[in-house]
């Protein structure tokens, strides 16, 4: 809905800007212990990938790409996070989970190419999207870690607060290129987006990760893209053709088999006998 009067530099950096105008005054009203030494850095990485890399990338994508395409495409994230916490948390997968994973990302790309014409057409917003999955990912899984140490909250907050002088210079830099203007339902989209997505959302969703194991804990996503081809319908106007539908749903099968994998765990206990 915000794209549809708003730049998407101004959409995906102001978004940010106002989270973490919320993150502060949070953090301050609740006196929260400063991160200490490398925290910093992984705090870094956490608002790289869902500060930054995700709302800019979506964001650009929207603009041509509709919303029920980019959803499908979105639908390799429950897959994607699952293997940056695998790879993160060091664990040792059976190969059943890196197979299903691997049908799951094919069946992702295939179902771009075909939308986009060819192997030869994929459209930039396919690319953008892709890259918007893996830099959530990441920001996902270091996340969940983080917010064993630092709190849900705490960790998205102090994540978008460190995020927050590069998203207000980009917030200033496309105000200067184009004055922003939109309809008072594109504004309330903005809102949404900054109160919510960016910043209240997370609460809930570090502190599932943080609980974890992330692998499993990261199948909720499987809701997402349902959810997102079903309010483009209903808020957009979006066709639900059976081809947007027949996509979604190989995708999503495909995403929830690799989380579903049960992960064999690093150490696996020996057999002992009682005397």
């Amino acid at each position: 809905m915000a794209v549809a009067g708003l730049s998407p530099l101004f959409i995906g950096s102001s978004r940010a800007v106002l989270a973490a105008v919320l993150a502060a005054f949070a953090l301050a009203l609740t006196r929260q212990r400063l991160p200490q030494g490398g925290q910093w850095v992984r705090l870094a990485v956490v608002g790289g990938g869902i500060v930054v890399g995700f709302p800019l990338l979506t964001s650009y994508a929207l603009t041509t790409a509709p919303a029920s395409h980019g959803a499908v495409v979105i639908a390799l994230l429950p897959a994607a996070t699952a293997t940056a916490a695998v790879l993160r948390g060091r664990e040792r997968p059976r190969l059943a989970f890196w197979i299903a994973t691997a049908v799951g990302a094919l069946a992702a790309i295939i179902f771009a190419f075909a939308q986009s014409g060819g192997p030869g057409q994929l459209h930039w917003a396919d690319l953008l999207l892709l890259g918007a999955v893996a830099a959530a990912a990441v920001g996902y899984a270091e996340g969940g870690l983080l917010a064993r140490e630092l709190g849900a909250w705490q960790t998205v907050s102090w994540a978008l607060v460190l995020a927050s002088p590069l998203m207000a210079f980009l917030t200033t830099l496309s105000m200067a290129q184009q004055p922003p203007s939109g309809t008072p339902a594109q504004w309330a989209a903005l809102a949404y987006l900054g109160v919510v997505s960016a910043f209240l959302g997370f609460f809930a969703w570090y502190r599932g990760l943080a609980i974890g194991p992330m692998a499993q804990v990261s199948q909720i996503q499987l809701v997402q893209p349902v959810l997102s081809i079903c309010w483009a319908a209903l808020l957009l106007g979006e066709a639900l053709t059976w081809y947007t539908m027949a996509g979604g749903l190989a995708v999503i099968l495909c995403a929830g088999a690799a989380v579903r994998v049960r992960l064999s765990p690093a150490n696996p206990p020996k057999a002992t006998h009682n005397s």
